[in-house]
Protein backbone atom coordinates (compact mmCIF):
# COMPACT_ATOMS: atom_id res chain seq x y z
CA UNK A 1 0.00 0.00 0.00
CA UNK A 2 2.88 2.75 0.86
CA UNK A 3 4.64 1.96 -2.33
CA UNK A 4 1.33 2.23 -4.28
CA UNK A 5 1.09 6.21 -2.68
CA UNK A 6 4.62 7.11 -3.39
CA UNK A 7 3.79 5.80 -6.72
CA UNK A 8 0.99 8.49 -6.68
CA UNK A 9 2.27 11.21 -5.27
CA UNK A 10 5.35 11.43 -7.67
CA UNK A 11 3.58 12.90 -10.39
CA UNK A 12 2.88 16.02 -8.72
CA UNK A 13 5.44 18.16 -8.30
CA UNK A 14 4.35 20.64 -5.27
CA UNK A 15 5.57 20.23 -1.61
CA UNK A 16 2.68 17.93 -0.13
CA UNK A 17 -0.08 18.80 2.50
CA UNK A 18 0.59 16.86 5.82
CA UNK A 19 -3.33 15.61 5.81
CA UNK A 20 -3.00 14.45 9.48
CA UNK A 21 -1.88 17.37 10.54
CA UNK A 22 -4.48 19.70 8.68
CA UNK A 23 -7.14 17.04 9.84
CA UNK A 24 -6.35 18.60 13.15
CA UNK A 25 -7.59 21.82 12.61
CA UNK A 26 -10.93 20.45 11.94
CA UNK A 27 -12.71 19.64 15.43
CA UNK A 28 -15.69 17.71 14.08
CA UNK A 29 -13.24 15.49 12.32
CA UNK A 30 -12.67 13.91 15.93
CA UNK A 31 -16.11 12.81 16.01
CA UNK A 32 -16.79 8.61 15.86
CA UNK A 33 -19.89 7.49 14.27
CA UNK A 34 -21.34 4.56 15.45
CA UNK A 35 -17.94 3.46 16.93
CA UNK A 36 -15.30 4.38 13.77
CA UNK A 37 -14.06 7.32 13.24
CA UNK A 38 -15.16 9.95 10.80
CA UNK A 39 -14.16 9.62 7.25
CA UNK A 40 -16.07 12.70 5.42
CA UNK A 41 -16.37 12.44 2.02
CA UNK A 42 -18.97 14.61 1.20
CA UNK A 43 -16.67 17.70 0.68
CA UNK A 44 -18.26 18.72 -2.55
CA UNK A 45 -22.08 19.49 -1.07
CA UNK A 46 -20.78 20.81 2.09
CA UNK A 47 -17.00 20.78 3.82
CA UNK A 48 -16.10 21.29 7.20
CA UNK A 49 -14.73 24.66 8.37
CA UNK A 50 -11.23 24.72 10.18
CA UNK A 51 -11.34 25.54 14.12
CA UNK A 52 -9.58 29.03 12.89
CA UNK A 53 -13.59 29.77 11.62
CA UNK A 54 -15.27 28.90 13.67
CA UNK A 55 -13.38 30.91 16.10
CA UNK A 56 -13.63 34.00 13.98
CA UNK A 57 -17.45 33.81 13.45
CA UNK A 58 -17.84 33.08 17.28
CA UNK A 59 -15.32 36.30 17.82
CA UNK A 60 -17.63 38.87 15.63
CA UNK A 61 -20.29 37.72 17.54
CA UNK A 62 -19.17 38.14 21.25
CA UNK A 63 -17.29 41.23 20.28
CA UNK A 64 -18.61 43.20 17.29
CA UNK A 65 -22.16 41.96 16.07
CA UNK A 66 -23.99 44.99 14.53
CA UNK A 67 -25.51 45.55 11.10
CA UNK A 68 -23.33 47.43 8.78
CA UNK A 69 -23.59 50.56 6.72
CA UNK A 70 -26.15 51.76 9.39
CA UNK A 71 -24.91 53.51 12.37
CA UNK A 72 -22.34 55.84 13.37
CA UNK A 73 -21.46 53.99 16.87
CA UNK A 74 -18.43 51.91 17.24
CA UNK A 75 -19.78 48.09 16.81
CA UNK A 76 -21.76 49.40 13.94
CA UNK A 77 -18.52 50.73 12.36
CA UNK A 78 -16.59 47.74 13.59
CA UNK A 79 -18.59 45.39 11.92
CA UNK A 80 -18.86 47.46 8.34
CA UNK A 81 -15.20 47.79 8.62
CA UNK A 82 -14.90 43.45 8.90
CA UNK A 83 -17.27 43.31 6.33
CA UNK A 84 -15.95 45.17 3.57
CA UNK A 85 -12.29 43.76 4.69
CA UNK A 86 -13.99 40.22 4.16
CA UNK A 87 -14.98 41.31 0.64
CA UNK A 88 -11.34 42.83 -0.06
CA UNK A 89 -10.05 39.42 1.11
CA UNK A 90 -12.12 37.65 -1.32
CA UNK A 91 -11.59 39.72 -4.31
CA UNK A 92 -7.19 39.13 -3.68
CA UNK A 93 -8.32 35.42 -3.47
CA UNK A 94 -9.77 35.19 -7.14
CA UNK A 95 -7.76 37.91 -8.55
CA UNK A 96 -10.62 40.24 -8.75
CA UNK A 97 -9.16 43.68 -9.36
CA UNK A 98 -11.82 45.93 -8.14
CA UNK A 99 -13.14 44.09 -4.84
CA UNK A 100 -16.55 46.42 -5.65
CA UNK A 101 -17.27 43.71 -8.29
CA UNK A 102 -17.99 41.05 -5.43
CA UNK A 103 -21.16 40.79 -4.57
CA UNK A 104 -21.92 38.71 -0.98
CA UNK A 105 -24.81 36.70 -1.55
CA UNK A 106 -26.23 33.53 0.34
CA UNK A 107 -24.49 31.09 -2.12
CA UNK A 108 -24.04 29.80 -5.80
CA UNK A 109 -27.83 29.37 -6.53
CA UNK A 110 -28.64 32.73 -5.13
CA UNK A 111 -25.56 34.46 -7.59
CA UNK A 112 -27.16 32.61 -10.42
CA UNK A 113 -30.66 33.79 -9.54
CA UNK A 114 -29.13 36.86 -9.16
CA UNK A 115 -28.01 37.42 -12.71
CA UNK A 116 -31.39 35.83 -13.97
CA UNK A 117 -33.00 38.16 -12.23
CA UNK A 118 -31.48 41.16 -13.04
CA UNK A 119 -29.12 40.54 -16.36
CA UNK A 120 -31.84 38.50 -17.42
CA UNK A 121 -34.68 40.91 -17.68
CA UNK A 122 -33.14 42.48 -21.05
CA UNK A 123 -33.52 38.97 -22.83
CA UNK A 124 -36.54 39.33 -25.71
CA UNK A 125 -38.39 36.43 -27.08
CA UNK A 126 -36.05 34.56 -29.25
CA UNK A 127 -32.73 34.89 -27.53
CA UNK A 128 -31.24 31.91 -26.21
CA UNK A 129 -29.07 30.79 -23.63
CA UNK A 130 -26.42 27.79 -24.02
CA UNK A 131 -26.03 25.53 -20.68
CA UNK A 132 -24.75 21.66 -20.51
CA UNK A 133 -25.81 18.49 -19.72
CA UNK A 134 -23.72 18.48 -16.83
CA UNK A 135 -25.20 21.17 -15.19
CA UNK A 136 -26.24 21.03 -11.21
CA UNK A 137 -30.17 22.46 -10.62
CA UNK A 138 -29.14 25.51 -9.43
CA UNK A 139 -27.74 26.57 -13.39
CA UNK A 140 -30.76 25.27 -14.87
CA UNK A 141 -34.08 26.14 -12.82
CA UNK A 142 -33.04 29.57 -12.69
CA UNK A 143 -33.03 29.74 -16.97
CA UNK A 144 -36.12 27.31 -17.34
CA UNK A 145 -37.61 30.20 -15.38
CA UNK A 146 -36.35 33.06 -17.29
CA UNK A 147 -37.18 31.14 -20.44
CA UNK A 148 -40.66 31.15 -19.66
CA UNK A 149 -41.01 34.67 -18.77
CA UNK A 150 -39.66 36.09 -21.39
CA UNK A 151 -39.76 33.79 -24.27
CA UNK A 152 -35.79 32.42 -24.53
CA UNK A 153 -34.84 29.36 -26.39
CA UNK A 154 -32.34 26.84 -24.16
CA UNK A 155 -29.97 24.81 -26.05
CA UNK A 156 -28.04 22.25 -24.18
CA UNK A 157 -24.54 20.83 -25.27
CA UNK A 158 -23.79 17.75 -24.40
CA UNK A 159 -21.25 15.30 -22.93
CA UNK A 160 -19.35 12.31 -24.56
CA UNK A 161 -19.63 8.87 -23.13
CA UNK A 162 -16.66 9.77 -21.22
CA UNK A 163 -17.75 12.33 -19.25
CA UNK A 164 -16.15 14.94 -20.96
CA UNK A 165 -18.62 18.15 -23.03
CA UNK A 166 -18.12 18.01 -26.43
CA UNK A 167 -16.64 20.80 -27.82
CA UNK A 168 -17.49 20.18 -31.54
CA UNK A 169 -21.31 20.15 -31.03
CA UNK A 170 -21.17 22.97 -28.01
CA UNK A 171 -19.68 25.18 -30.92
CA UNK A 172 -22.30 24.41 -33.07
CA UNK A 173 -24.97 25.72 -30.85
CA UNK A 174 -23.34 29.03 -31.05
CA UNK A 175 -24.91 31.88 -32.82
CA UNK A 176 -25.70 35.37 -32.98
CA UNK A 177 -29.12 34.59 -30.88
CA UNK A 178 -27.17 33.25 -27.89
CA UNK A 179 -27.40 35.95 -25.12
CA UNK A 180 -25.77 33.71 -22.30
CA UNK A 181 -24.11 30.66 -22.00
CA UNK A 182 -23.64 29.15 -18.36
CA UNK A 183 -21.53 26.22 -17.22
CA UNK A 184 -20.00 24.57 -14.65
CA UNK A 185 -16.40 24.95 -14.41
CA UNK A 186 -16.03 21.68 -12.21
CA UNK A 187 -18.89 19.04 -12.27
CA UNK A 188 -19.90 18.14 -8.76
CA UNK A 189 -20.39 14.20 -10.33
CA UNK A 190 -18.10 13.41 -12.47
CA UNK A 191 -14.84 15.93 -11.51
CA UNK A 192 -14.84 17.45 -15.34
CA UNK A 193 -12.82 20.20 -15.54
CA UNK A 194 -14.79 22.39 -18.60
CA UNK A 195 -12.60 24.81 -21.08
CA UNK A 196 -13.62 27.72 -19.73
CA UNK A 197 -11.13 29.89 -21.65
CA UNK A 198 -12.51 28.20 -24.54
CA UNK A 199 -16.20 28.25 -24.15
CA UNK A 200 -15.67 32.15 -23.26
CA UNK A 201 -14.29 32.96 -26.61
CA UNK A 202 -16.69 31.27 -28.72
CA UNK A 203 -19.14 33.16 -26.62
CA UNK A 204 -18.28 36.38 -27.07
CA UNK A 205 -17.17 35.90 -30.47
CA UNK A 206 -20.86 36.33 -31.27
CA UNK A 207 -21.04 38.76 -28.60
CA UNK A 208 -22.46 36.43 -25.64
CA UNK A 209 -21.96 36.89 -21.85
CA UNK A 210 -20.61 33.90 -19.84
CA UNK A 211 -21.51 32.78 -16.56
CA UNK A 212 -19.58 30.08 -14.99
CA UNK A 213 -20.71 28.31 -11.84
CA UNK A 214 -17.42 27.92 -9.85
CA UNK A 215 -19.02 26.38 -6.67
CA UNK A 216 -16.77 22.97 -7.36
CA UNK A 217 -13.30 25.15 -8.40
CA UNK A 218 -12.73 28.14 -6.46
CA UNK A 219 -12.42 25.41 -3.44
CA UNK A 220 -10.02 23.40 -5.00
CA UNK A 221 -8.04 25.24 -7.79
CA UNK A 222 -5.85 28.27 -8.01
CA UNK A 223 -7.81 30.67 -9.51
CA UNK A 224 -8.09 33.93 -11.37
CA UNK A 225 -11.41 35.58 -12.77
CA UNK A 226 -9.43 37.93 -15.22
CA UNK A 227 -7.61 34.72 -16.90
CA UNK A 228 -10.90 32.50 -17.24
CA UNK A 229 -12.71 35.13 -19.39
CA UNK A 230 -15.95 34.64 -17.54
CA UNK A 231 -18.04 37.59 -17.13
CA UNK A 232 -20.07 36.28 -14.46
CA UNK A 233 -18.49 33.79 -11.73
CA UNK A 234 -20.71 32.19 -8.74
CA UNK A 235 -19.34 30.28 -6.01
CA UNK A 236 -19.84 29.27 -2.23
CA UNK A 237 -18.59 29.15 1.10
CA UNK A 238 -19.65 26.32 2.33
CA UNK A 239 -17.46 24.74 -0.36
CA UNK A 240 -14.53 26.04 0.59
CA UNK A 241 -14.30 25.64 4.42
CA UNK A 242 -16.13 28.79 5.18
CA UNK A 243 -19.93 29.18 6.89
CA UNK A 244 -23.27 27.94 5.13
CA UNK A 245 -24.95 31.02 3.99
CA UNK A 246 -22.48 32.73 1.94
CA UNK A 247 -21.59 32.79 -1.41
CA UNK A 248 -19.99 35.25 -4.15
CA UNK A 249 -21.41 36.67 -7.27
CA UNK A 250 -18.14 38.15 -9.25
CA UNK A 251 -19.04 39.87 -12.40
CA UNK A 252 -17.31 42.90 -14.76
CA UNK A 253 -18.15 46.26 -13.25
CA UNK A 254 -19.06 47.57 -16.38
CA UNK A 255 -21.88 44.69 -16.43
CA UNK A 256 -22.58 45.17 -13.02
CA UNK A 257 -22.89 49.29 -13.45
CA UNK A 258 -25.29 48.36 -15.83
CA UNK A 259 -27.54 45.81 -14.29
CA UNK A 260 -30.87 47.43 -12.73
CA UNK A 261 -31.46 45.84 -8.87
CA UNK A 262 -32.50 42.31 -8.44
CA UNK A 263 -34.29 42.67 -4.75
CA UNK A 264 -35.22 45.93 -3.16
CA UNK A 265 -35.33 46.66 0.41
CA UNK A 266 -33.09 48.81 2.77
CA UNK A 267 -29.00 49.43 1.74
CA UNK A 268 -29.63 49.19 -2.18
CA UNK A 269 -31.57 52.41 -2.41
CA UNK A 270 -29.68 56.14 -2.96
CA UNK A 271 -32.88 57.71 -2.14
CA UNK A 272 -36.45 56.37 -1.87
CA UNK A 273 -39.69 59.11 -2.39
CA UNK A 274 -43.57 58.20 -2.80
CA UNK A 275 -42.77 58.99 -6.53
CA UNK A 276 -40.44 56.55 -7.16
CA UNK A 277 -36.37 55.21 -5.89
CA UNK A 278 -32.87 55.42 -7.01
CA UNK A 279 -30.49 52.62 -6.57
CA UNK A 280 -27.56 52.76 -3.97
CA UNK A 281 -23.64 52.18 -6.50
CA UNK A 282 -22.26 48.60 -7.07
CA UNK A 283 -22.06 46.37 -5.15
CA UNK A 284 -24.76 47.87 -2.46
CA UNK A 285 -27.21 47.64 -5.29
CA UNK A 286 -27.10 43.89 -5.35
CA UNK A 287 -26.72 43.33 -1.23
CA UNK A 288 -30.58 44.45 0.17
CA UNK A 289 -31.59 44.30 3.65
CA UNK A 290 -29.42 42.79 6.01
CA UNK A 291 -26.40 40.75 4.42
CA UNK A 292 -24.77 37.53 5.58
CA UNK A 293 -22.41 39.41 8.07
CA UNK A 294 -20.76 36.90 10.53
CA UNK A 295 -20.66 34.35 7.66
CA UNK A 296 -18.98 36.96 5.11
CA UNK A 297 -16.00 37.71 7.93
CA UNK A 298 -15.74 33.68 8.60
CA UNK A 299 -15.50 33.42 4.43
CA UNK A 300 -12.59 35.55 4.82
CA UNK A 301 -10.79 33.63 7.35
CA UNK A 302 -11.43 30.13 5.56
CA UNK A 303 -9.69 31.90 2.20
CA UNK A 304 -6.67 32.76 4.66
CA UNK A 305 -6.44 29.68 5.62
CA UNK A 306 -6.58 28.22 2.15
CA UNK A 307 -3.98 30.86 1.12
CA UNK A 308 -1.56 29.63 3.92
CA UNK A 309 -1.96 25.86 2.60
CA UNK A 310 -1.19 27.47 -1.16
CA UNK A 311 -3.89 26.86 -3.47
CA UNK A 312 -1.08 24.83 -5.88
CA UNK A 313 -0.70 22.95 -3.00
CA UNK A 314 -4.14 22.01 -2.38
CA UNK A 315 -4.98 21.20 -5.96
CA UNK A 316 -1.62 18.96 -5.92
CA UNK A 317 -3.46 17.32 -3.04
CA UNK A 318 -6.55 16.57 -4.27
CA UNK A 319 -5.37 15.86 -7.30
CA UNK A 320 -3.67 12.87 -6.05
CA UNK A 321 -6.39 12.15 -3.50
CA UNK A 322 -8.09 11.18 -6.74
CA UNK A 323 -5.79 9.47 -8.39
CA UNK A 324 -5.45 6.70 -5.85
CA UNK A 325 -8.76 6.56 -5.24
CA UNK A 326 -9.78 5.68 -8.57
CA UNK A 327 -7.15 3.10 -8.39
CA UNK A 328 -8.27 1.50 -5.52
CA UNK A 329 -11.95 1.73 -6.24
CA UNK A 330 -11.05 -0.81 -9.22
CA UNK A 331 -10.46 -3.31 -6.72
CA UNK A 332 -14.34 -3.51 -6.01
CA UNK A 333 -16.53 -5.61 -8.03
CA UNK A 334 -18.98 -4.13 -9.65
CA UNK A 335 -18.30 -0.56 -9.04
CA UNK A 336 -18.66 1.66 -12.25
CA UNK A 337 -17.14 4.81 -12.24
CA UNK A 338 -19.34 7.75 -13.57
CA UNK A 339 -17.04 10.18 -16.01
CA UNK A 340 -13.36 9.89 -16.95
CA UNK A 341 -10.28 8.27 -15.08
CA UNK A 342 -8.07 11.40 -15.06
CA UNK A 343 -8.23 14.80 -14.68
CA UNK A 344 -11.14 14.57 -12.32
CA UNK A 345 -11.38 17.46 -9.90
CA UNK A 346 -11.55 16.15 -6.17
CA UNK A 347 -14.94 14.23 -6.30
CA UNK A 348 -15.72 10.92 -7.70
CA UNK A 349 -19.22 9.17 -8.42
CA UNK A 350 -20.11 5.56 -8.55
CA UNK A 351 -22.84 2.86 -9.14
CA UNK A 352 -22.32 -0.63 -7.37
CA UNK A 353 -24.50 -3.08 -9.77
CA UNK A 354 -27.44 -4.41 -7.73
CA UNK A 355 -27.19 -1.91 -4.81
CA UNK A 356 -29.09 1.25 -4.54
CA UNK A 357 -27.11 4.91 -3.95
CA UNK A 358 -28.65 5.38 -0.95
CA UNK A 359 -28.54 1.79 0.47
CA UNK A 360 -25.39 1.66 0.19
CA UNK A 361 -24.47 4.92 1.61
CA UNK A 362 -26.50 3.97 5.03
CA UNK A 363 -24.17 1.06 5.21
CA UNK A 364 -21.20 3.01 4.68
CA UNK A 365 -22.47 5.49 7.03
CA UNK A 366 -22.19 2.42 9.81
CA UNK A 367 -18.69 2.05 9.42
CA UNK A 368 -18.47 5.97 10.14
CA UNK A 369 -17.57 6.85 6.39
CA UNK A 370 -19.86 9.72 5.28
CA UNK A 371 -20.82 10.20 1.22
CA UNK A 372 -23.53 11.45 -0.71
CA UNK A 373 -25.97 9.53 -2.45
CA UNK A 374 -28.25 10.52 -4.90
CA UNK A 375 -28.86 12.44 -7.96
CA UNK A 376 -26.37 15.32 -6.68
CA UNK A 377 -28.98 17.93 -8.25
CA UNK A 378 -28.06 16.76 -11.40
CA UNK A 379 -30.95 14.85 -13.00
CA UNK A 380 -30.29 15.42 -16.70
CA UNK A 381 -26.49 14.20 -16.21
CA UNK A 382 -27.60 11.02 -14.34
CA UNK A 383 -30.51 10.45 -17.30
CA UNK A 384 -27.77 10.81 -19.64
CA UNK A 385 -25.78 8.50 -17.62
CA UNK A 386 -28.34 5.92 -17.49
CA UNK A 387 -28.29 5.88 -13.59
CA UNK A 388 -30.87 6.94 -11.25
CA UNK A 389 -28.71 7.72 -8.67
CA UNK A 390 -25.21 7.58 -7.80
CA UNK A 391 -23.24 7.25 -4.43
CA UNK A 392 -20.38 9.91 -4.65
CA UNK A 393 -16.84 10.67 -2.75
CA UNK A 394 -15.02 13.90 -2.58
CA UNK A 395 -11.98 15.25 -1.06
CA UNK A 396 -10.46 18.34 0.52
CA UNK A 397 -7.84 19.49 2.51
CA UNK A 398 -8.26 17.04 5.75
CA UNK A 399 -8.28 13.91 4.07
CA UNK A 400 -5.67 11.33 3.44
CA UNK A 401 -5.14 8.12 1.85
CA UNK A 402 -6.13 6.11 5.20
CA UNK A 403 -9.38 7.54 4.07
CA UNK A 404 -9.42 6.31 0.78
CA UNK A 405 -8.79 2.86 2.05
CA UNK A 406 -11.64 2.88 4.47
CA UNK A 407 -13.72 3.61 1.68
CA UNK A 408 -12.85 0.67 -0.13
CA UNK A 409 -12.85 -1.95 3.03
CA UNK A 410 -16.46 -0.18 3.65
CA UNK A 411 -17.63 -0.49 -0.33
CA UNK A 412 -16.17 -4.33 0.07
CA UNK A 413 -18.25 -5.38 3.36
CA UNK A 414 -21.11 -3.30 1.61
CA UNK A 415 -20.85 -6.05 -0.68
CA UNK A 416 -21.15 -9.33 1.99
CA UNK A 417 -23.96 -7.49 3.42
CA UNK A 418 -26.02 -6.97 0.14
CA UNK A 419 -24.95 -10.98 -0.62
CA UNK A 420 -22.56 -10.00 -3.52
CA UNK A 421 -20.40 -12.75 -4.92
Amino acid sequence: MTERRAEVRAPFDVEALDGATIRADFPILARRIHGHRLVYLDSAGSSQAPEAVIRTVAEHARAHHANVHRGVYTLSEESSEHYEAARATVAGFIGAADRGEVIFTRGTTESINLVAGSFGEGFEPGDAIVLTEMEHHSNIVPWQLLAQRRGVELRWAPITDGGLLDMDAFRALIDERVRLVACVHVSNVLGTRNPVQEIAAAAHAVGARVLVDAAQSVPHLPFDVGALGADFVAFSGHKMLGPTGIGVLWARREILDAMPPWQGGGGMIRTVAREGSTWAAVPQRFEAGTPPIAQAIGLAEAVRYLQALGMERVAAHDAALVHTAIERLDEVPGLRLLGPRTGRVAAIAFALDGVHAHDLATILDRRGVAVRAGHHCTMPLHARLGVTASARASFHVYNTPDDVDVLVEALLAAREVFGLS
